[in-house]
Formats: C-alpha cells, sequence, structure tokens
C-alpha cells in the first residue's frame, strides 16, 4: 500500500510529466518519447502563441521547434493525426488499434446513399492531382450529415465528405497550411503492415482496459470517477469503468495510491512505481517555470488538479465574452512543483511580437529575485520557440 503527501503526489505527477527537474524529453526523440508515454496529445487548430500540441510539447521538450513536430507527422510519417482524446496526434504504430472506430465510420456512411458517389469523385481527384484540401474540390452538391465518429463538414459537401474518408481511414492528413487540411491515401503514407494489422483487441472489455491505461500514463494519477481524462472512450459508463479498474488491478498493471486529504485513491500505472520512489527519496528539485497549454495531458482532470495543486482552471474560450474571468486563450503558469498564475499571450504576426498582456498571479505567490528570473527566462524561450521578439507589461505589478 502507497501512501503520499499531497505534495509528493503532485511532484510524481510532474516527474511523469517532464515538468520537473531536469528536462527528461529532448529535441525528436524526446518527443517521441512522451507521445509514447502518454498515447496522444490533443491538437486544437486555435493559435495565439502556438497550438495547443505545440504548446504541451514546448513545456517539457528541450530544444522543442514546432518544425519539429511538423516533419515527425508529415515527412518522416511516424506520428499521424487521428481521433482519441477528442482530436489528437498519435504514433502511426497505433493505428490498428483504432480499427473499431473506423468501422463504426463506415457503417454510419451507408446510411447516406450520396457518401459513396461523392467518394468516387474525390478518389478520382485525388489519383490525378495527389493530395487536396476541400477548397479544390467543388460538388455542387448540398450536403449535411453527422458522423458518429466526430467529423462534421456541415453544408459543405467536399468538407464532409473528406472528413468521412479521413475516418474510417481510406484518406490522412497529408499536412496542413495553417488551419486548413489537405488529405491522400492513406496507402501512400502508412506501412502496408500496420494497415492490414488487425485490431488486437477483439473484445469490447480488453480494448477499454487500454485505453484506461493509456489515459493514467498519459495524466500520471486518475481516479476512478467521471472524469473529462475519459474523454471519447465509447461504452465508458460507471459499471463498465469499475469492472475495468478492477480487473486492471487484479492484473497488476494498475496500483492504488492513496493521498493525504483525498477520501478514494488514484491510481497509477505499476511501471510508473519508480518514479514513486525517486520522489521519495528525493527532498528539493531545481525549480523550473512553464507555460502549460490549456488542453495539455497534465490539464485532462480539472477537478483532480484542484484537489492536488489548489488551481482552479478552466478554459474559457467557448465562454461568453462577458462571463469570463480571465480571458480567452490563457495559459497556466508552473513552477517548481505549483501553479503560481496564468497568462494572456498574443503574436502581432506583422512585427513577429510576442505580447504578454497580462499575468494573473495566485494569491499565495512569493515575487522573489529568484522567482522573477525565473519567470523571465520563462518567457524569453516562449518567446524564442515563437520566433517572436519579446514585450512584456511590468508583470510584478499585475495581481
Amino acid at each position: 500500500m502507497i501512501h503520499l503527501s499531497n505534495r509528493q503526489a503532485r511532484q510524481f505527477i510532474l516527474l511523469k510529466q517532464g515538468l520537473l527537474g531536469t528536462y527528461r524529453f529532448i529535441e525528436k526523440k524526446g518527443v517521441m518519447e512522451y507521445i509514447s508515454q502518454g498515447g496522444c496529445i490533443q491538437y486544437d487548430p486555435i493559435d495565439t502563441c502556438g497550438k495547443n500540441a505545440e504548446l504541451v510539447l514546448q513545456s517539457r521538450v528541450r530544444g522543442f521547434s514546432k518544425k519539429m513536430l511538423y516533419d515527425l507527422l508529415y515527412e518522416e510519417r511516424v506520428l499521424i493525426d487521428y481521433p482519441d482524446k477528442n482530436l489528437s496526434i498519435i504514433s502511426v504504430t497505433q493505428w490498428p488499434y483504432f480499427e473499431r472506430y473506423r468501422e463504426a465510420a463506415r457503417e454510419n456512411a451507408m446510411k447516406y446513399e450520396q457518401i459513396e458517389i461523392l467518394s468516387d469523385k474525390i478518389r478520382e481527384k485525388i489519383k490525378q492531382y495527389g493530395a487536396l484540401s476541400s477548397d479544390d474540390i467543388k460538388f455542387s452538391d448540398h450536403f449535411n450529415w453527422q458522423s458518429n465518429i466526430h467529423w462534421s463538414g456541415g453544408n459543405n459537401a467536399a468538407r464532409s465528405v473528406l472528413e468521412q474518408m479521413y475516418t474510417t481511414g481510406e484518406l490522412v492528413i497529408h499536412h496542413k497550411k495553417g488551419t486548413r487540411k489537405y488529405y491522400d491515401f492513406s496507402t501512400n503514407h502508412i506501412d502496408s503492415e500496420i494497415l492490414i494489422t488487425e485490431d488486437p483487441l477483439k473484445h469490447d472489455l480488453e480494448h477499454l482496459k487500454w485505453r484506461v491505461l493509456r489515459r493514467i500514463g498519459a495524466v500520471g494519477l486518475l481516479w476512478n470517477r467521471a472524469s473529462d481524462a475519459w474523454l471519447n472512450i465509447w461504452n465508458f459508463k460507471a459499471e463498465q469503468r469499475k469492472e475495468v479498474f478492477q480487473q486492471l488491478i487484479s492484473e497488476k498493471k494498475i496500483i492504488p495510491i492513496y493521498v493525504e486529504k483525498f477520501n478514494e485513491a488514484l491510481y497509477c500505472l505499476v511501471e510508473d512505481i519508480p518514479l514513486i520512489e525517486v520522489i521519495k527519496r528525493k527532498q528539493e528539485w531545481d525549480e523550473r517555470c512553464e507555460l502549460i497549454a490549456p488542453l495539455d495531458n497534465l490539464m485532462w482532470d480539472r477537478k483532480l488538479i484542484y484537489k492536488l495543486f489548489n488551481f482552479d482552471y478552466k478554459w474559457e474560450i467557448y465562454t461568453p465574452e462577458s462571463k469570463r474571468k480571465y480571458g480567452y486563450y490563457i495559459l497556466p503558469i508552473l513552477h517548481g512543483d505549483k501553479f503560481i498564475g496564468r497568462t494572456e499571450i498574443r503574436i502581432e504576426k506583422e512585427t513577429r511580437t510576442l505580447i504578454v498582456k497580462k499575468i494573473w498571479f495566485e494569491q499565495e505567490t512569493n515575487n522573489t529575485s529568484e522567482f522573477q528570473a525565473d519567470l523571465d527566462g520563462c518567457l524569453k524561450r516562449f518567446s524564442i520557440f515563437n520566433d517572436c521578439n519579446l514585450i512584456k507589461h511590468d508583470y510584478r505589478k499585475t495581481k
């Protein structure tokens, strides 16, 4: 039975995430190691100071650049865009495990007579011209449908059918220009052995267990309760979740962790117990300061973050402006093993200037000279990551 103090639990999650002490993940190899550990990172196209996936990696991969992720996705093809926890980036080796979702999309498409006719037209255009976006395909048809998987093209027939063919696995995203997606045949970009590999997990329960292990590994610690950390896992209600946890415990794949002032156990992967031992042995860590992405793996269960870190965070991007407490796109600020505040940052693209519009500090934050130096260094690294000059307000006065 493992018992941890609140601070030890925080430090374990951060060490697992590569956010505590010296950097564990380095350059391209580190990107692959982190995504392998977490199973996926969420993709979101909004870009005020970097897209979500880029922000996740810049905070924990030393030497990371945006081009690095682009190359791994669209040049080396070792990563791929595919729905996991909503829109995500996964290792291409995980492709076979999502076959049941592609099959469901194929079955869903059979309800719409127009899809196969329009799919044939798209196939011919891609064969003739190569990778295409919806803007390159003009249909007179007005076609509106909803996929059970994730996608909807609205009334744009080309977009609807491209996304359907993508969800079934016939197409993959060849590349992106900004937020625009260009599609090509998956057979041109995924190794044939991966494409023909059957789903290794035939039974629903085994699939659920695999996905829960990935999500626990993605965060570090999770509890057996409803959570945004389980998003897009089908048929995962309380009864199924209870059975999955019981089986994973009996199979010695996860272990309960008892944290002070928690009324229920948290769970970690058995393979991560050595990291817990490191936390128990080491009392002090070099204090890094990092900006955290809104949809960061660390933030997937915000109730857990509040309980462990006493940090209340909500992504207010879909909150009406008049009801926002902070702002449209706000990044949490992590210093050492505490969230010390949050910031709103914008890029002026014409002048390549990164502007720190405002920082809200938590009440208990101590603005020591050491802390200010760490924060200055963090913002400087962030401006380099965005290839920008840095302009900041006098954040030391901002509360």
